[in-house]
């Protein structure tokens, strides 16, 4: 278990490029498995869920490499074997694994994916989905089995809610289906398109990612002829966006895709942060004088969930009140209690979040229950006086690039630790 220790109040600048995105990637490892042919991708993000996909491929005789953002996946020795419990139930996204063995062997058996706490977050429209192909799903103990011992074969999916993870283990399932496949109220995350680019370039027949219908004409034969590099992640991009307004001197994001943010860069603009956009970075300049909004969180192009929590304690500097409605995720308040050791003004009521100026924060010993809790808890740290502890940082480290080493760039003071280790916060 690691913790990260921030000595807060050091005013940042410079610049920060961003990583590839980790909500594509972590669909792109178990995608690469339905290639005939070894995979590249490039601007992979140096993240703790990476290796611990990395370790899923292993236990099915699949090679993997991975150095300075370059990831090789070999899937041409595959074979079946059961996947590894622990590293399984330490990241969500491992259920993608369910619709690219499906794809590949037609069947499957996985435990239930473990992931972030932020409340219900039901595989159910993964398993219908399937069921749709012509599997047959079975439960027990935890435990999934999926099987199509006559082949998947096309046929008309819908969705009964917009299900990033279901759309894109519908897609990997329908790839080397039989058939047509159309899928009906699909996500339309720049991920999910993404990973249709990823696909169709190895001779898949996707059309219509990035839109509500998608449909997908089953290939026999995957084969990667480039290296595909992964899309700018926009949760780390907004992430930096709110830490450059609360306190930064003027800080440079390169390797930005500005469309994918617009409904959380119109919101900084609406509090008065002064972003200056271009087509492929963004200039924050000092930010002061910053008021209120009211967030209310979509499915994309909307405002994103991932993206509501980074946002939180830029919200604590603004004069007057600001509100957040999680439509997505309404039980995402774990970070709440937390921002309170550090005296953010804010609570939760009926589902409506409310932060108030909080004009002096300060340091305290805090917990990231999960990932952009954590992103929360790290930028209050570096406005508060005194130092924090965040206890099970690993979380952190499960989502955001090279987050140390890219923090300390910009003058902060960022440390990570084992949680033995003492540290004087006084």
């Amino acid at each position: 278990m690691k913790k990260m220790i921030i000595k807060g109040g050091n005013r940042l600048s410079g610049e920060v490029t961003i990583g590839g995105a980790k909500n594509s990637t972590v669909a792109l490892i178990p995608a690469a498995i339905l290639a005939d042919t070894p995979v590249r991708f490039d601007t992979v993000p140096d993240i703790l869920d990476v290796h611990n996909l990395m370790i899923i491929l292993q236990s099915m005789n699949v090679k993997s490499s991975f150095s300075h953002g370059v990831l090789d996946i070999d899937p041409t020795q595959i074979v079946e074997a059961e996947l590894p419990s622990k590293a399984i139930k330490s990241l969500r996204a491992s259920y993608y694994f369910m619709g690219a063995l499906l794809g590949r062997f037609h069947r499957a058996t996985l435990t239930f994916p473990g992931g972030d706490n932020i409340g219900p977050r039901p595989i159910d429209q993964h398993l219908k989905a399937f069921k749709s192909l012509g599997a047959t799903v079975s439960e027990n103990n935890g435990t999934v089995h999926l099987e199509a011992p006559d082949g998947l074969h096309g046929n008309r999916i819908f969705l009964d809610v917009v299900s990033v993870g279901a759309t894109i283990n519908a897609i990997l399932a329908a790839v080397r289906a039989e058939g047509t496949t159309i899928i009906e109220n699909a996500a339309r995350e720049p991920e999910i398109i993404d990973l249709a680019t990823f696909l169709n370039n190895m001779g898949a027949e996707i059309r219509g990612a990035g839109a509500t219908q998608i449909r997908i004409t089953g290939v026999d034969t995957l084969q990667s002829m480039n290296t595909h590099t992964v899309i700018a992640d926009r949760i780390e991009t907004g992430t930096y966006l709110s830490l450059a307004a609360a306190m930064g001197d003027g800080i440079m994001l390169n390797n930005v895709i500005p469309e994918h943010l617009e409904a959380y860069t119109s919101k900084m603009i609406e509090m008065g942060v002064k972003l200056q956009i271009d087509s492929d970075k963004i200039f924050v300049p000092k930010s002061d004088n910053l008021h209120g909004v009211k967030v209310k969180t979509n499915p994309y192009p909307g405002f994103a969930t991932d993206l509501q929590q980074p946002l939180t304690p830029l919200m604590a500097k603004a004069a007057g009140q600001s509100t957040i409605q999680d439509t997505i995720y309404p039980k995402r308040v774990g970070h709440i209690p937390q921002l309170q050791k550090m005296g953010v003004n804010i609570s939760v009521d009926h589902g409506i979040i409310t932060v108030k100026h909080s004009p002096e924060l300060h340091g305290a010993d805090v917990e990231a229950g999960e990932i952009r809790a954590g992103a929360a808890l790290m930028i209050a740290a570096l406005m508060a006086h005194g130092t924090t502890v965040i206890h099970h940082a690993g979380n952190i480290l499960r989502g955001y690039d090279r987050i140390v080493w890219k923090l300390n760039r910009l003058n902060a003071d960022v440390a990570i630790s084992d949680e033995d280790e003492k540290v004087d916060i006084h």
